[in-house]
């Protein structure tokens, strides 16, 4: 069911008696008043009310770190608008409920079939949960891998999601073709949303991502290369906890978690606990628009 917002006026009046000023209410404003007890006001589906709805159970350890609400909003997820998810799965329960209650569309940007096992695994995980689930509605579908092409038909979406993925391009080298596609994506005005564990300017950043980490300069680098214009950012998802100078990269943080092999050097002195408190990664939340 898509929502709407319905008002009605209350209107008032004032009676002046015997020179003094006294309150009164008219018929008009009873009647409006009455009318108003009768009619029924529609709710407005919000980012809110996806985050809590009871299919996301289990997941508010993660969402204090992600911020998925403030986030997606941040990003200007509005109703009515075509919002491209690449290689999704945390927003998607929330996005594909958010469009299925509100005009708009969401679609979810997968990886190539035929990729490769892995990813070919993570398609049908995906599709089995979502596809023909009426719960979360019609969900479109892209693609989105090295030397694959248009993501989806060029100039649709009015947004662009990604989340904790621009090391990965870097690692395999097509880092500038992802953000090239995301440009042709989009429709002139559109928003690019990034989201990805922050390296701070003052470490040195190894262009291949291997600790996970990259710098909000770096990814301006990027995006400015495709055509992006830069935007702003937030620190909706900063947590000033991670020093991002771990023995795992950002992996040894929740939510993997990673630990040494007993009898390795890496085991000396390791403190599981003390990743464990620090939480989730520090985050760089970057908004930029492909100019009109």
């Amino acid at each position: 069911m898509k929502y709407s917002i319905l008002g009605t006026l209350l209107l008032g009046g004032a009676l002046t008696v015997s020179g003094c000023k006294q309150s009164t209410t008219s018929e008009a404003a009873k009647n409006s008043a009455s009318a108003k007890a009768e009619t029924p006001v529609e709710k407005v589906y919000t980012l809110a009310d996806a985050v809590a709805d009871p299919g996301r159970a289990g997941a508010s350890e993660a969402d204090k770190f992600r911020n998925p609400a403030e986030t997606l909003a941040f990003f200007e997820v509005e109703p009515g608008k075509n919002v491209a998810e690449v290689w999704p799965g945390y927003y998607t329960p929330i996005l594909a409920k958010y469009y299925k209650e509100n005009e708009g569309s969401y679609t979810a940007v997968i990886y190539p079939d035929g990729a490769g096992e892995y990813t070919d695994k993570r398609n049908k995980a995906f599709r089995d949960k979502y596809v023909g689930n009426a719960e979360y509605g019609d969900i479109a579908y892209g693609a989105f891998g090295q030397g694959h092409g248009a993501m989806m038909e060029p100039g649709t979406a009015d947004v662009v999601i990604s989340r904790r993925n621009v090391h990965n391009w870097m690692g395999r080298g097509y880092a500038d073709e992802a953000f090239a596609e995301f440009y042709a994506a989009l429709k002139p005005g559109g928003i690019l949303g990034i989201v990805e564990h922050r390296l701070p300017e003052t470490m040195e950043q190894d262009p291949r991502g291997r600790t996970g980490y990259v710098q909000e300069s770096y990814m301006k680098d990027l995006a400015a290369r495709a055509g992006f214009e830069f935007v702003g950012s937030s620190e909706i998802n900063a947590n000033p906890k991670d020093t991002a100078d771990h023995p795992f990269g950002v992996w040894t943080l929740p939510p993997r978690s990673r630990t040494p092999k007993e009898g390795t050097p890496e085991a000396v002195d390791f403190d599981a606990e003390l990743y464990k408190n620090i939480g989730e990664s520090d985050r760089a939340t970057l908004k930029f628009r492909k100019p009109k």
